[in-house]
């Protein structure tokens, strides 16, 4: 089977490239945006997309995939899981959306076609503290760590910014 990754993440597309074509897969992975086009051109039998893909997104990919390549299986793959994602993913034609971290052989069933778990589970969904100190984590980080730019960009006071800064990570 002929496999495509999109993820930011190298150590993981590293990891599960070894691992799958380990298992006789022919494994393509991309670590930086690409267009639609460029994975269409792959031909591959399935894809494994990351949700959050640095600024764009996974699910742009899944409608222009299944759209040229309505045999393909379009996996889903995130650490921010949602309902919200979840439907908006299943109605653009994903087969399946699973939440980081996730178990090798539930990856492998969904690849395969296997394991349909189109919704993550309520323990697998971040919540709102969750989702905001995640949230908070990355605008600072794109900010250098400057805590007057940050909270500037998030539209709060820098002292609140500072607060919510020194709780620990819920």
């Amino acid at each position: 089977m002929k496999l495509v990754l999109l993820d930011d993440d190298v150590t993981l597309t590293r990891t599960l490239s070894r691992r799958l074509e380990g298992l006789g897969h022919q494994v393509q992975s991309y670590n930086h945006a690409v267009s639609p086009d460029e994975l269409i051109a792959e031909q591959a039998d399935c894809y494994l997309l990351d949700l959050r893909f640095g600024t764009a997104s996974g699910l742009d990919y899944v409608a222009p995939l299944r759209q040229q390549l309505p045999l393909c299986r379009i996996v889903l793959l995130t650490g921010y899981a949602s309902i919200a994602t979840a439907v908006q993913a299943v109605k653009a034609g994903a087969d399946d959306y699973l939440t980081k971290p996730v178990d090798f052989v539930t990856l492998t069933q969904a690849l395969s076609g296997q394991v349909s778990q189109t919704a993550p589970n309520e323990a697998d969904v971040l919540s709102t503290d969750q989702l905001e100190w995640e949230h908070i984590q990355r605008v600072l980080e794109q900010h250098q760590g400057n805590i007057s730019q940050t909270a500037k960009a998030l539209a709060m006071h820098r002292r609140t910014l500072q607060r919510k800064l020194q709780k620990h990570r819920p």
